[in-house]
């Protein structure tokens, strides 16, 4: 039975030949040690050539295929491939792990390089998107991560002159990134005209924004910044696959097989092309090139590394070579010398030296082999081909001996016989052909007994017997040299084989798995002499099994290195060594063979390190040698703490029930009780699945844990404090070094780990996010800082924290059993061990990554099960508990004894200062000393060594022991029973708590006149305990069954039981002895309830749906009551003993009368009538506000009415306890909730004077016991409770302009959408017509006359080659707020419209801008702490959150030179509509628009996300922080406020809490501010001010303003506050008021606009000034002192603004827009000048030539003209219905055109007078009218139209001009039109949804502006007739650009949004001349 371990020997990899150049590059190094490094199959191979001796690097589990090198030269990075594939830095000297970096990529890592000074590494993968990631690799933390590219990225490079900058290229492409904050940004490299647009396979940085890029047609590209700006051409003849840069220049390789070197500004130095070497060959192809000093490293594509000295050339030195490109299958090992041949599908034969490790010799076939095989002399060696035939050479000089072809399909196997005479050659046709080898290979037979295609063959040791396997794992034999099949099996039973390499059979049963068929491993071979067998497999798995190995899932030793498929694996000829070959990966891999006398002097030679382990974990045959698990620790591996619902899922879940229920109407609910429970003891200890979870705190308080309370137990006073953090099972418990902290893990589905403070209770930092189900072990590290924990997943994770920050610095897969203990090494913070079922592993971190080793038991022991371990003396020693009873000693990684120490599992141990202590099941604690030599002394657990002041009984002598802990003179024990116990070094033993043991608790009952109560529980005991303050366990008493329910007489004499099989007994209630009972039942008994007043009638109620009704005095079953169709649950009596009230498991709610037991039928509205001696129904009308929304999910299992009949308290099956008002009704009512049980609560019961409540916990054993607080009785203390599931229907408020804001839909510029509903086929997809008018070149006839008419003639014309932006009127007050701020002391003001933040100087008005987003801001706040002075956040709109640059972002910059200083790349998709500094300016908050409303915590200096959380359902309009806190803030919204602290990097919030006020209710809270002593103010939709202290509401400030609060501003140098809201403008009240530090008393200010109404949307406070930003975008300055308003900043209201037009000759310019003002702007003063209401929405304006009038469109169809001078209206008309879009005067002021969207354009003659009579109109035109010009002479008229069409009309005729020759010549006076062949350039690629809106040629001719939906303004050349014309852009507005005009002289561009509502101004750069 040998197979039942692994065996002893061992084997180690001794060299790799080959090395990858297919499909990777760059890959090959110098180290600082001149050794080389690169990598092959899934090994890193450090090559010295000096010594000739390979090292290798192993932690990857899978094939790598990217390698860098660090600048110092000795770290290396490597990425591989894989499901899960991470990134190993390593040390090239030691080969040993330093950082891992996982959790990342998908699919494989396929480039990686490090910066310049080597601190951080990014990483490329092979995702869909091409993810980028920039990790800090020494702590494993990724920094920074952006989606790389649409298609494959093939190189990256830090740029190594320019801090923060990377280049990467790829599949056409190549991008120039910057990372700034978390964000990294890209941009696409411009090719121009300077080089064809094609894929760059690789790149160098160079100085001065230098890029070199080798490109795959040859070229070399260079970059100057983004721009190509010159091509080397035919650097090389093909595509240049690698580029090193070096301190002489840069060295390039490419696929024409030559390298180039280059000095360092590219110039060539020499050529060396490898082709024309004596080693090489065609076709040679390089992938990766290496230049230090005079060496070069090449490496091709078929696996060759070449050595070249330079001056040396065309001697290149060949290093290592190996198979290329294709699979290698063929393996064969010489007969009698150390040689193996192997052969591959690259049609190669090699041979090889194992001694010298070197390639000998080599031979080229014609076809791809399969096999092959050398003839027992060594002579021969034949090859099988892939195309059928075999071929025959010599081994000393590789000559053709024969070749033959005998069948079509792949020789897959052939072998010589023993003797040497014959050949089988296995075929996949399923046949093996016989050939005499003396006889020229003739054929004498073949053999034909399989289906299927030949795997294997052995001939027997006689060569009489051969031997096969097929593909279908069937195992035949056949008499040689016949081919006869052998089918009498005893004709083979005595034959030996000569070898063993076949898959199937008997001795090799052991290799497989034990319940599987699959055919994965490929190849075998057995070592007689040394009795082992190795396997090669499909999984690049190598294992080494005892032979023979008979029964099936033996024990093995397994060796990762290969990639995929491991072809084939034989032993050298003296077994020396194990050969295996990969398939793909066309490696070679050596092993040497260490037996197991050697195995001895190898042991110092630690293991290598591995992911993979060496000791199999996955063999799975049944440990005959391991003992049965110990029947605890088996019922313990089999918990799973899994949950139907977790209560997490709640809010989901509710929203789900909501949405189907949005029907149902709702009554006014009842508000939820006065009273309040406050938990004040719980009997219970959780020892049952847990150990070493008690302990003494620094001041000698006890802390442990129970259900879901981590409790605080004082032995003196006998009182309890409790942390109620968690919401579900605590499953572990660890003490920080110092004794103050306390770490507690909980099951969940995110499950969480809170750490604590013992004195204050309150959560330090909450770990989430990196563990399922539970947290089943956690453990400090010896500083204190740190914090192992493991969960209870699959794979059992294990994180290593830093628990203050909160972050997560390494994880790793534990193991696939359970662990039971983790513990951090005291001494190396980053060693650790953990400790589970059949095993010890022993960890150390590295980067991301954590290394485990297994125990290494050798010949000591077994690996048994361990459930504690602690360290000893040094970092090396490490002790261990194990199942059996003994305890472990551990060096390092290798067990050096065990010691005998416990009958029984050792389940805790503890180190003290000198020994240990130890605790087992056999309930004995054991003192030993320091090296577990003696035991010093044992304690066992008795009665009678129980003290007198215990709190309890002890149930049973020798309880099982689970958790020991030592300080203050005594030994503190807990044991499984939950019993905590405490030792006295002397002797005696004191009980502090106790609880139940294993099993549900389901029976409660509370005695009629005392403080005490009784339960009964599965673990069949009865047990009465005292509420009064001695809390402990009065009497106990076992019963032969468990019991389920209880109940005391009225007198309180006697004691009644309900027991599990159907009987019940009655007790004396003192001494607990029998009274009298009865079994009438079979199944368990449910209820049982006396009758009230005498007691008289006894009901008992069962699982089988009867009640039987006895006499207590008689004894008798007096009657039945029948009826019920499920189980009974819960039985009441009324008050005079009549009636029962039924409640069943179907829901029923039934009525028997008694004692008869008749059933009634009682309508529910006389139940309620009915006077109840108790009700504990969870049914009925009185009670339907009890079910919660999710009522499918959970069921309500109890209630408890109060004797006073107001309270009616419930427990439910998510451990909710809950109160209500009673009676209840209607559905979902109000209630107050607490946790503190973990599943189902089963039982609740007020004593009897309901001064408390006794709630039972069925899964947690515990009986907690709660005080009941009066309604009056309020300390100002935290509620416990939460306030109802259902926001209350009523709603918060209306107001439109919350609404407007709420409902709000933001969208990216990219998805923007054409803003005008055009139609047609786009002009740049039009099909030209030849125009008649061709002219030859040189021509008689007239030159043409001029396009447009100029005003600059004679003057030299200069194009214009930039817009720069100088002024903005305009700021988004409409949906945003508190976005208008005070800088530098009132001098500056900063605020935001459309995507650019605006620096407005107060006293100049002069403006500068922040351009960098490329988006709408939404939000904009300033850094109040003096360190980060003039620092602004801004947050904009965005699209998905996946990091890319169209994701929301918010950006971080310097206010005054507007230089960026992060940028956080956001998860809130949709965009970020709050941003809050922390008081020290450091930390930021920002809330999303996505539905959860997430609200995330930043370090935004280093970009890093410390937390983030769903926020709330509901819009979150504010979230601010406290302005001295860095951890408390504030979030406001649609009714809800909520209280937040950041703890670690959890979010902890509490709602506010309203119900503390009469009738106050939750409205719609919409601004916060602060005041001292934790007072938070929120201003509401209504025009209240709530007032909170903490979170309780305490006061409202009624009526603060008459509208909705928008804006609350606190002063932090005197805290006044300030708050803006919507009011009519009246003579007491204004919009603006300054309050108070306790928002008492107030002053008001009104704002002189001239409004209806003010509505405030943004106020700030400066030194005796509020600026304040309204709905109407104005920015006010008002004084504190003489109240007098300044307008800052005015603004369009709403938009678009359609109409723009310049003054002819001055800098004014007009706008008109949908707000129905048209006004009047100066751009030298910088202010509008004036604005005049017209009342309806205006859409166009046009001045007259002379600037005297101007002409005004309207929305709708009217037309006004006014007189500048008096801006009176000087003539208006109303022709059409719809909107006018343009109106023009001619340039002879005689006519007016206007032109509307009825498809029309009216001419009126200006000479008549102001009649307006409309003297003609155009025909026929197709669609609305977009644009319109007149012709220099007023002759013409050209309209483009929203079809896409232009057309000419004449003028005043209005007849069509359809000659292409007329239209050519004529001279227009202005042109706008965006439509023409002039102006065909003007039209995107992009535009398939999207529109160009308007254009303007300037007044020199030349040059022209263009407006779109993208928000983008463009600059062309004029005319621009080519398709696609280059421009430049400028970026600023929001989408949709309505309109865009040249002011006079062309010294400004004027563009208006339609989104923003603002006026750009652009000044215009002209050339120079």
């Amino acid at each position: 039975m040998a197979a039942r371990s692994a065996p002893n020997c061992h084997l180690r990899l001794e060299w790799v030949y080959g090395y990858r150049g297919h499909q990777c590059r760059n890959n090959l190094y110098y180290t600082a040690a001149k050794e080389i490094v690169y990598f092959v199959a899934g090994v890193g191979v450090v090559y010295s050539p000096r010594e000739h001796r390979q090292k290798f690097y192993r932690g990857h589990s899978d094939d790598i295929i990217s390698l860098a090198l660090h600048p110092e030269r000795v770290l290396v990075a490597t990425g591989q491939v894989g499901k899960e594939p991470y990134i190993c830095v390593w040390d090239s000297y030691t080969v040993q792990t330093i950082s891992i970096l996982k959790d990342a990529h998908t699919h494989g890592i396929a480039c990686l390089a490090f910066d310049l000074d080597g601190q951080r590494l990014v990483s490329v993968g092979l995702d869909s998107k091409n993810a980028v990631c920039v990790w800090d690799w020494k702590r494993g933390k990724m920094l920074s991560m952006a989606p790389g590219h649409t298609d494959r990225i093939f190189d990256i490079s830090w740029d190594l002159y320019q801090p923060n900058k990377l280049v990467s290229c790829g599949v056409k492409h190549i991008k120039f990134w910057s990372l700034c904050g978390n964000a990294l940004t890209p941009k696409r490299g411009v090719f121009g005209k300077t080089g064809d647009l094609q894929t760059i396979l690789c790149l160098a940085c160079a100085r001065d924004e230098l890029t070199y890029s080798g490109a795959l047609n040859g070229d070399i590209y260079v970059w100057k910044g983004i721009n190509l700006i010159r091509t080397i051409q035919g650097a090389h003849t093909a595509g240049i696959f690698s580029m090193n840069a070096c301190e002489e220049g840069f060295a390039t390789g490419g696929r024409d097989g030559c390298i180039r070197l280059w000095d360092l500004t590219f110039k060539p130095i020499t050529v060396i092309d490898l082709r024309e070497t004596d080693q090489g060959y065609k076709g040679l192809s390089v992938r990766s090139v290496c230049w230090r000093g005079d060496h070069i490293l090449v490496g091709t594509q078929d696996s060759e590394i070449f050595e070249i000295v330079v001056h040396e050339r065309n001697k290149p030195f060949l290093i290592m070579q190996g198979h290329c490109e294709g699979e290698l299958w063929a393996l064969a090992v010489h007969p009698t010398k150390p040689l193996a041949v192997t052969g591959s599908d690259d049609r190669s034969v090699r041979i090889w030296s194992l001694i010298d490790h070197a390639l000998i010799a080599r031979c080229n076939m014609e076809e791809p082999i399969r096999c092959a095989a050398v003839n027992v002399d060594g002579i021969h060696l034949a090859l099988g081909m892939k195309d059928g035939s075999f071929t025959v050479l010599r081994v000393r000089d590789m000559t053709e001996v024969v070749h033959v072809k005998d069948r079509k399909e792949a020789i897959h196997e052939l072998k010589y016989s023993p003797d040497g005479t014959y050949l089988a050659v296995g075929c996949n046709d399923s046949s093996v052909d016989i050939y005499g080898v003396a006889q020229r290979y003739k054929k004498f037979g073949e053999c034909v007994g399989s289906l299927s295609f030949i795997t294997h063959l052995d001939w027997s040791s006689d060569s009489r017997y051969l031997q096969t396997n097929d593909g279908n794992g069937k195992r035949l034999f056949y008499r040689m040299p016949g081919g006869k099949e052998v089918t009498n099996k005893e004709e083979i039973k005595g034959v030996h084989w000569a070898s063993w390499t076949c898959v199937s059979g008997l001795e090799v049963n052991g290799i497989w798995p034990k319940y599987s068929d699959i055919n994965d491993i490929n190849s075998v071979d057995g070592n007689y002499i040394g009795q082992v067998l190795v396997t090669a497999d499909d999984y690049g798995i190598i294992k080494l099994f005892r032979y023979p190995c008979l029964r099936k899932g033996a024990k093995f030793k397994k060796y990762i290195g290969h990639s995929a498929h491991v072809t084939n694996i034989r032993w050298s000829h003296d077994y020396q060594w194990v050969i295996s070959i990969g398939g793909a990966d066309h490696s070679v891999f050596q092993w040497k063979f260490i037996p197991e006398r050697k195995l001895k002097d190898a042991l110092h030679i630690a293991p290598q390190e591995s992911l993979a382990d060496s000791n199999s974990d996955e063999s799975d045959s049944d440990l005959s040698d391991v003992p049965e698990l110990d029947s605890e620790i088996e019922q313990e591996t089999q918990l799973t703490y899994r949950r139907q619902v977790y209560k997490e899922d709640l809010p989901q879940l509710k929203e789900q029930y909501k949405e189907r229920q949005k029907g149902g109407t709702s009554k006014r609910r009842e508000r939820a009780p006065g009273n309040s429970l406050r938990l004040h003891f719980v009997h219970g200890y959780r020892g049952y699945d847990c150990r070493s979870n008690l302990f003494y705190t620094q001041i000698g308080e006890i802390v442990y844990h129970v259900a879901a309370v981590g409790v605080i137990y004082n032995r003196q006073q006998n009182t309890q404090r409790f942390y109620l953090g968690h919401d579900d099972d605590i499953l572990c418990l660890a003490l920080h070094p110092l004794k103050d902290y306390v770490a507690t893990g909980q099951v969940g589905r995110d499950p969480s780990i809170h750490i604590w403070d013992t004195e204050t209770i309150k959560p330090l930092s909450v770990l989430k996010g990196c563990h399922q189900y539970g947290v089943c072990a956690v453990d400090f590290s010896a500083d204190g800082k740190r914090l192992a924990s493991v969960g209870i997943d699959d794979s059992h994770t294990i994180v290593l924290w830093d628990w203050k920050k909160g972050e997560k610095l390494s994880v790793a897969r534990g193991s696939k059993d359970k662990i039971f203990v983790v513990k951090m090494n005291p001494y190396v913070p980053d060693k650790l061990i953990t400790a589970g079922i059949k095993h010890v592993k022993f960890w150390r971190r590295a980067g991301g990554g954590l290394i485990g080793r297994k125990g290494y038991v050798g010949t000591l022991g077994k690996n048994d099960t361990m459930m504690c371990a602690v360290y000893g003396w040094t970092e090396e020693m490490a002790f261990s508990g194990t199942s059996t009873g003994d305890v472990c000693i551990w060096r390092d990684v290798f067990l050096v004894k065990t010691v005998k120490a416990h009958d029984g599992p050792v389940f805790s141990m503890h180190a003290l200062e000198k020994g240990f202590v130890t605790g087992g099941k056999d309930g004995v604690v054991a003192l030993w000393d320091d090296s577990f030599e003696r035991c010093l002394k044992t304690y066992a657990i008795k009665r009678a060594a129980l003290a007198p002041g215990s709190k309890g009984l002890l149930l049973e002598d020798n309880p099982s022991i689970r958790a020991i802990s030592l300080g203050h003179g005594h030994i503190l024990v807990g044991t499984k029973n939950g019993e905590i116990l405490e030792v006295d070094k002397s002797g005696p033993i004191t009980l502090l708590v106790q609880g139940h043991m294993e099993g549900e608790v389901w029976g409660l009952a509370t005695h009629p006149y005392l403080p005490i109560c009784a339960t009964v529980s599965d673990d069949k005991t009865l047990r009465i305990w005292d509420l009064s303050p001695s809390h402990c366990m009065l009497a106990v008493r076992k019963l032969k069954k468990g019991g389920r329910c209880c109940c005391f007489s009225p007198d309180g004499k006697a004691l009644a039981v309900g027991l599990n099989d159907g009987s019940f007994l009655m007790a004396n209630a003192d001494t607990l002895e029998d009274l009298v009972s009865f079994h009438h039942r079979k199944d368990i008994i449910s209820d049982i309830r006396f009758s009230p007043g005498s007691g008289k009638y006894l009901a008992v109620a069962s699982h089988d749906s009867f009640i039987d009704i006895y006499n207590v005095m008689s004894s008798k079953r007096v009657g039945i009551c029948k009826g019920a169709t499920s189980y009974i649950t819960h039985v009441d009596w009324d008050i005079r003993g009549k009636l029962l009230q039924v409640n069943t498991g179907a829901k029923e709610q039934l009525f028997f009368e008694a004692p008869r037991g008749k059933k009634q039928t009682i309508p529910s509205v006389e139940v309620e009538k009915i006077c109840w001696a108790s009700w504990t129904s969870v049914l009925g009308l009185c009670c339907e506000g009890i079910w919660p929304v999710i009522g499918e999910v959970t069921d309500i299992t109890a209630s408890c009415l109060t004797s006073d009949k107001m309270v009616l308290a419930t427990g439910d099956d998510l451990g909710f306890v809950k109160l209500f008002r009673y009676p209840a009704k209607g559905k979902f009512g109000k209630f107050k909730r607490y946790v503190a049980h973990s599943t189902h609560v089963t039982n609740v019961r007020w004593t009897y004077d309901d001064s408390m409540l006794v709630t039972l916990g069925g899964a947690d054993m515990s009986l907690m016991v709660w005080t009941n607080e009066m309604e009056g009785y309020r300390e100002k203390r935290p509620c416990d409770s939460e306030e109802s599931d259902t926001d209350s229907e009523e709603d918060g408020g209306y107001d439109s302009d919350v609404t407007r804001e709420n409902e709000i839909s933001y969208t990216i510029r990219a998805l923007s959408t054409n803003i005008r509903p055009m139609f047609g086929v786009k002009p740049h997809l039009q099909q030209k017509e030849p125009s008649v008018d061709e002219r030859p070149p040189v021509s008689r006839a007239p030159p043409r006359p001029e396009k447009l008419q100029t005003n600059n003639v004679g003057k030299k014309k200069r194009p214009i080659e930039d817009l720069v932006l100088e002024l903005v009127f305009g700021y988004r007050g409409r949906d945003c707020r508190n976005n208008v701020h005070y800088l530098n002391d009132g001098d500056d003001i900063i605020y935001h419209t459309a995507s650019i933040g605006i620096l407005h100087n107060v006293a100049t008005g002069t403006q500068s801008f922040y351009q960098e987003h490329n988006d709408d801001i939404l939000c904009l706040t300033v850094n109040q702490h003096p360190k980060f002075i003039n620092v602004v956040a801004t947050g904009q709109v965005g699209d998905l959150a996946d990091m890319s640059a169209t994701a929301p972002s918010i950006h971080i910059w310097d206010a005054m030179n507007k230089q960026t200083l992060s940028i956080l790349r956001c998860y809130h998709s949709k965009g970020v509509c709050s941003v809050s500094f922390s008081a020290t300016g450091k930390l930021l908050l920002s809330v999303g628009l996505d539905p959860e409303h997430t609200i995330t915590i930043w370090r935004w200096q280093e970009g890093a996300k410390i937390a983030s959380r769903a926020g709330h359902n509901r819009r979150i309009f504010v979230a601010e922080f406290r302005p001295d806190s860095d951890s408390q803030f504030v979030s406001v919204g649609v009714k809800h406020v909520k209280f937040w602290t950041l703890a670690g990097r959890a979010l902890l919030s509490k709602k506010g809490l309203v119900s503390t006020l009469e009738d106050a209710r939750m409205q719609t809270m919409l601004a916060v501010a602060f005041g001292a002593n934790n007072l938070t103010f929120t201003g509401t939709i209504s025009g209240d001010v709530c007032v909170w202290k903490d979170h309780i509401l305490c006061r409202t400030v009624a009526r603060a303003h008459n509208g909705p609060v928008f804006a609350m501003f606190t002063t932090l140098r005197d805290g006044l506050i300030v708050t803006g809201g919507k009011e009519r403008p009246s003579r007491e009240g204004g919009a603006v008021k300054l309050w108070d530090q306790e928002l008492r008393r107030c002053r008001a200010f009104r704002l002189d606009t001239g409004q209806a109404t003010d509505c405030v949307r943004s106020v700030c406070r400066g030194k005796g000034k509020i600026l304040v930003g309204t709905r109407s975008a104005e920015i006010i300055e008002v004084g504190e002192k003489n109240a007098a308003c300044n307008i800052l900043v005015n603004g369009h209201v709403d938009g678009p603004i359609w109409g723009l037009v310049t003054h002819p000759s001055r800098d004014f310019f007009l706008s008109a827009a949908e707000d129905g003002t048209v006004r009047l702007w100066d751009i030298a003063d910088k202010k509008m000048l004036n604005k005049v209401n017209l009342g309806h929405a205006a859409r166009t304006v046009c001045y007259s030539p002379e600037g005297d009038m101007v002409a005004i469109g309207m929305k709708n169809g009217e037309f006004i003209i006014l007189l500048v001078s008096s801006l009176k209206i000087w003539g208006k008309k109303r022709d059409r219905r719809c909107s006018i879009h343009d109106i023009r005067f001619s340039p002879d002021s005689r006519f007016l055109a206007v032109g509307s969207s009825e498809n029309s354009v009216d001419f009126y003659d200006l000479t008549l007078g102001p009649t307006l009579s409309r003297i003609s109109y155009c025909r026929d035109i197709p669609s609305f009218v977009i644009q319109m010009d007149f012709s220099a002479d007023s002759r013409y008229l050209q309209v483009s139209t929203g079809c896409y069409k232009r057309h000419v009309y004449e003028v005043p005729s209005g007849k069509p001009v359809l000659d292409q020759a007329t239209m050519d010549r004529i001279t227009w006076a202005t042109w706008t039109s965006i439509l023409g062949d002039e102006v065909l350039g003007i039209w995107s690629r992009h535009a398939e949804k999207a529109n160009v809106n308007c254009a303007c040629v300037s007044h020199s001719g030349i040059s022209l502006v263009t407006g779109d939906d993208f928000g983008m303004v463009k600059l062309f050349d004029f005319p621009c007739p080519e398709k696609f014309a280059k421009h430049k852009r400028f970026l600023g507005h929001s989408p949709h650009v309505t309109n865009i005009r040249f002011t006079s002289g062309d010294r400004h561009v004027v563009s208006a949004g339609g989104d923003d509502c603002s006026l750009f101004v652009w000044k215009c750069v002209h050339m120079p001349h």
